[in-house]
């Protein structure tokens, strides 16, 4: 069961959507959705993080739903202009999901799929207060880089190997920005999958998405091996 949640971004307003466990939760986790913000499978997917005994918390991007993904498209570019801005917004669901009752003196945790992917790993390259952030096929680019010494959180990539959208040229660039910033990362590439592998409903008229079984299970898995190392450290 998801609640909805309110919260801002300056003058925006923004409804998140909470998953919350049957017991005390074990850690706060925010999950960042894709280009089309919330859908079908990321709210799976924060439903599955509650039954293991985490209160998730999905973000919202834009304050608003998109009806097309060209529509999604434009509401990410306008959002994105200014990498400053963007990671602004990112902050406000941490802030929204750390101030709740229920989380007080719980350690809190990002991952994210598509362009949530990429949003966790923008956080974790300002140094977010996080103790891990994961990420399920998202872009590895950024604009802003990380400085040396600044990320604090635990990094683990789930990657798509024949992902069109993040060549391997760009994966080279990501390993070399982490090791420069001194991060502690894990990157797991799967052979042959492509780019939205967690995501079984299909997607039509996009050949650089598809979802793939094996990927998606073993991607969770580690995640959650990630968490029970960070969380009982």
């Amino acid at each position: 069961m998801l609640e909805k949640l309110a919260y801002a971004d300056g003058d925006t307003a923004l409804t998140g959507l909470l998953a919350r466990p049957s017991g005390a939760p074990r850690a706060v986790i925010v999950v960042y959705p894709t280009i089309m913000n919330s859908t079908r499978v990321v709210e799976d997917k924060a439903v599955a993080l509650a039954e293991a005994g985490y209160l998730a918390l999905i973000a919202d991007f834009y304050g608003k739903t998109p009806s097309s993904f060209d529509e999604a498209r434009s509401f990410a570019a306008e959002i994105r202009q200014d990498p400053h801005v963007y990671r602004k917004r990112l902050r406000a669901a941490i802030r929204a999901a750390v101030t709740l009752k229920e989380s007080e003196g719980l350690p809190a945790a990002a991952i994210g799929f598509c362009m949530g992917g990429g949003a966790v790993l923008e956080l974790a390259r300002e140094g977010a207060p996080l103790s891990a952030v994961v990420s399920f096929h998202g872009l590895l680019g950024t604009e802003l880089p990380a400085e040396p010494g600044a990320i604090r959180a635990r990094i683990l990539v789930c990657h798509g190997d024949s992902d069109p959208m993040v060549p391997r040229s760009q994966v080279m660039r990501f390993w070399e920005e982490m090791d420069e910033a001194g991060g502690n990362w894990h990157f797991h590439a799967y052979s042959g999958v492509k780019h939205g592998f967690t995501n079984p409903y299909p997607v039509q008229g996009n050949p650089a998405v598809a979802y793939d079984e094996s990927a998606d299970r073993q991607s969770w898995a580690a995640m959650h091996l990630l968490f029970e190392e960070v969380f009982t450290q």
